[in-house]
Formats: C-alpha cells, structure tokens, sequence
C-alpha cells in the first residue's frame, strides 16, 4: 500500500513538473514575441515580424497541450487544495499568455503598415515601455514557478508604470498627429501597438493574481484604474 501510495506521488510530482514546463515554455515564447515584435518594429524588419506571426502557431499549440494535460491530471490524480489551485492556475496563465502571444502577433502584423514610422518621434517610448512588459512576464512567470506570492504582488504594482508609459504614448501621438498630419495613419498604428503592450501587461498582472491565490489561497486586492488610482496615489 506503501508503495502504491509513493509511487502515485511520484507520479503527480511528474505531472506536475511537465506542466510546469508547459507553462515556462509557452511564456518563454510569448517574451520573445513580445520584444521581437517591438525590435522588428524599430528596424523595419519585415522578415522578422512575418516570423512572429508564424510563432504563433506555435504558441497556441503549447496552451492546447496545457488544457489537455490539466484534464488527464484532474481526472487522474485528482489534486486538493494547494495541488489544485496550481493545476487550476495553470490553465488560466496558459490562456492569458496565450492573449499575449496574440497582442505579439498583432504587433508584428503592423510593421508593414507603418511606411513613416521612423519619423514619428514617440517610436522611441516604445521599447522602454515593452521592456518593461517584458520584465513583468517573465517575473509572473519565475513567481509561478517558485509560487513566490511576494514577486507575483511586485508584479502587480508594476502595471501602473506601464500605464504611465501608455498615457506619454497618448498624448505624444495626439501632439504629433495635430502638428505633422500626414503621419496620421503611421501614429494610429503606434498608438495601437502601444495599446496592445499595456494590454499585455493587464494580462502579465492577471498572472501574477493568479500565482498569488494559488500560493496563499487568498485574492489580492482588486486594483485601483483611472480617478479611483489616482484618488489612490494622493492619499
């Protein structure tokens, strides 16, 4: 009995550590998605984005094998308590990095839109602002792994810099619309890239939320978005 008992442990541990590396796998490639599609975007490189958007495929494919396996190992090893709320975490991170990859995509798929987007001035926010996209998917990621709640809330806090970064993007745009009116069509563009990036760090945040229930068993506060964060940073 002993023994059925060790060897069934062991085998949820193993289950448990291939959806691990589902989940790292899947979010490694939706960083590189990230900023590959921001330095493609920099360059002009067309190749380069074509490639991102072929990733994709790839990505989408790795959440498909996450739910796949989240079902055989509930159905099999049935997990409790701290067990299922990462398995059950599990699923949901594979869904909201797979929404990232497609924001990547997104991306990648403006670059050959955007004939003058060397001229725009406000390019240059962008890759401060997907770099720090980037940090925060990787750090929701590496504090799954651990199921590190103290990172995953750092995380959280972090969003508010890219909607900083967001808001500069805005108002630069709109600036730059109002004063060279032929870039028009190439600031549109930008501007959804930037709104993309900021949507992926909403998503990044979701994870980390995600990370910090599954290691405490308790919600994060919810945050705090437009007058109410504001309200907030003048208390």
């Amino acid at each position: 009995m002993a023994n059925s008992y060790g060897h069934t442990v062991k085998a949820f541990d193993e289950d448990l550590t291939q959806l691990r590396g589902l989940v790292a796998e899947m979010g490694g490639r939706a960083e590189n998605a990230i900023s590959g599609s921001i330095e493609a975007l920099v360059r002009r490189d067309l190749e380069g984005a074509a490639g991102i958007v072929q990733e994709d495929r790839r990505i989408d494919e790795i959440n498909a094998e996450i739910e796949r396996h989240v079902v055989r190992l509930i159905a099999l090893r049935a997990p409790l308590a701290d067990d299922l709320r990462e398995v059950l975490a599990a699923l949901k991170i594979g869904g909201l990095i797979e929404r990232m990859g497609d924001y990547a995509k997104n991306i990648a798929k403006r670059v050959p839109l955007i004939a003058e987007a060397a001229n725009v001035e406000p390019l240059s926010i962008l890759p401060p602002m997907a770099s720090v996209v980037s940090n925060m998917v990787h750090d929701a990621l590496d504090a799954f792994a651990a199921r590190d709640p103290v990172t995953a809330q750092q995380v959280c806090e972090t969003d508010r810099t890219v909607d900083d970064f967001y808001d500069s993007m805005f108002r630069a745009l709109l600036t730059h619309m109002m004063e060279n009116p032929t870039t028009i069509t190439s600031a549109t563009h930008l501007l959804f890239v930037a709104k993309n990036l900021e949507r992926i760090g909403d998503h990044a945040t979701n994870v980390a939320e995600m990370v910090y229930f599954a290691a405490t068993g308790e919600q994060l506060g919810e945050r705090p978005r437009g007058a109410d964060a504001l309200a907030a940073t003048q208390r």
